[in-house]
């Protein structure tokens, strides 16, 4: 999912419409439909807000969340296996996550897992 795609479901998420984004955020409507269409890439500062508005990481928006070049396929794989064993069935005061909440904690693990897995 590209950053566009990203804020387009997170205003979804939130039942705002492009108008209601663009006003929060102001810029035209325009500006967010091309963003979400990838058009027109986020600024630096445009960015830094909408992951205030919408409490998520920069990160997250950028979709800095890829395999390092350094990485084999038995790493990919034990990511994989790290995130099924930690991240799969969580729950938070016995209710489980949301999509979007499954998503960032995903992001953070995968950060953390790759940080600590670093081949020297």
């Amino acid at each position: 999912m590209n950053t566009g795609e990203k804020i387009a479901k997170l205003r979804i998420s939130r039942g705002w419409s492009q108008p209601q984004l663009a006003e929060k955020m102001s810029v035209s409507q325009s500006t967010v439909a091309m963003w979400e269409s990838g058009k027109r890439k986020v600024s630096a500062e445009d960015l830094l807000k909408l992951s205030q508005l919408f409490n998520v990481t920069t990160d997250y928006l950028l979709g800095n969340n890829q395999t390092p070049k350094w990485a084999s396929e038995k790493d990919t794989a034990d990511l994989a296996t790290f995130l099924e064993n930690n991240a799969g069935s969580m729950t938070y005061q016995g209710e489980n996550l949301t999509d979007e909440e499954k998503e960032k904690l995903e992001i953070a693990m995968t950060q953390i897992f790759w940080k600590r897995h670093k081949h020297d």
